[in-house]
């Protein structure tokens, strides 16, 4: 395989909001709408790479989009390597920090550069990493936000036939934690003993508050415990890991891999699940896996299910991908999910192509 060289020209990078079919309930937010960046590295060639971001809230975009811009102004004229254009990128964010969204910009950059070359190459992005086209086990996060234990039950139902799901993520922290146990057993009656379920408080907690809601169902046969308290207590997630059976998830706010190392040195958690615009893209991930690799840490994927499921084909202790359509109304044509896997397209790059109708009925004026 001839990689060909690529250079880069410009990018474009559009806002768009969409409607969630089904609206985030959780402790800490409700969201019915979904901002999206849909980025296009465009290059002398004609080869354009494509990558999204999905920044939370409609706000964000208004600073990560210039951002986007200015990399577009920095980069031009330069080989598309995304390694290199990754240190670039972040290098030119040094003075303001390479956290928050200087990441998440670096991150859409990344995801983009790696798409382009992997197209010019003719391969599909795993390939071109060195791993093969094949399906990736997945499990269902599309629902079972914070609602009653009959409307979960039967949410939980519907989630697990869309895809033939042997696995679905539920959310907790109701205002009582006997109310999110009931809703435990209500999902576990609906969909029987040989579904797995995840469980993520999405940071809603207090530590003790966790210690006495993760206790409470530390029995209940979950597959993971995940977020109980905000990311960045560390000494707290190492007594909760400590003290619990059931195992701890923690990761999409790890900041690049270093923040996934000092997570491991402390022994915050027990599994990891980086999230593509915080952790940098492709090529932080890959950094990333090589650390939980050695130190022999289940990973798993946050969002980002189209550029997830290539790397997960290349990372050593490959767990669950977490599976979710939100971005799939702006897309030609979304990856296949059945049997509980997700399976890749034989194409070059990521596979991903814009419905322009969608994103034209949806774009956001900032």
């Amino acid at each position: 395989m001839q990689l060909a060289p690529l250079t880069f020209k410009s990018i474009s990078a559009r806002a768009v909001v969409l409607k969630l079919k089904r609206p985030v309930v959780a402790r800490i937010a409700t969201i019915t709408e979904w901002p999206l960046i849909l980025i296009d590295l465009y290059t002398n060639e004609g080869i354009v790479g494509r990558s999204y971001l999905e920044p939370y809230t409609v706000k964000t975009m208004r600073y990560l989009i210039p951002v986007l811009h200015d990399f577009g102004d920095m980069l031009k004229g330069r080989r598309v390597a995304p390694v290199e254009l990754y240190d670039l990128a972040r290098k030119s964010l040094h003075f303001v920090g390479y956290q928050g969204m200087s990441m998440i910009a670096v991150s859409g950059l990344d995801m983009a550069a790696w798409d382009a070359l992997a197209k010019a190459s003719g391969v599909p992005l795993c390939v071109l990493l060195g791993g093969s086209v094949g399906p990736v086990k997945a499990y269902n996060s599309n629902g079972l936000w914070l609602q009653p234990p009959d409307v979960v039950a039967a949410d939980a139902i519907a989630l697990r036939d869309e895809g033939g799901f042997t696995a679905l993520k539920l959310r907790l922290g109701r205002d009582r934690a006997g109310d999110d146990l009931a809703a435990i057993h209500a999902i576990r009656a609906a969909v029987g003993p040989d579904i797995e379920l995840m469980a993520d408080f999405n940071q809603g907690l207090h530590l003790g508050e966790a210690l006495q809601c993760c206790h409470m169902i530390d029995d209940a046969g979950l597959a993971w415990i995940e977020e109980p308290i905000v990311y960045d207590n560390l000494d707290g997630y190492a007594q909760l890991a400590a003290e619990l059976q059931t195992p701890i998830q923690i990761g999409e706010n790890f900041y690049g891999p270093r923040d996934l190392h000092t997570a491991l040195q402390k022994k915050a958690c027990d599994l990891v699940m980086p999230d593509f615009m915080r952790i940098g893209g492709v090529t932080g991930w890959l950094r990333a896996a090589a650390i939980a690799g050695a130190a022999g840490i289940p990973m798993s994927t946050h969002l980002y299910p189209e550029v997830a499921a290539h790397v997960m084909r290349v990372t050593e202790t490959a767990h669950w991908l977490e599976w979710q359509d939100w971005a799939d109304p702006i897309l030609q044509k979304p990856y296949d999910i059945r049997d509980g896997l997700l399976h890749i397209p034989d194409v070059a790059g990521v596979g991903l192509e814009w419905n322009e109708g969608a994103v034209k009925a949806n774009l956001a004026t900032l």
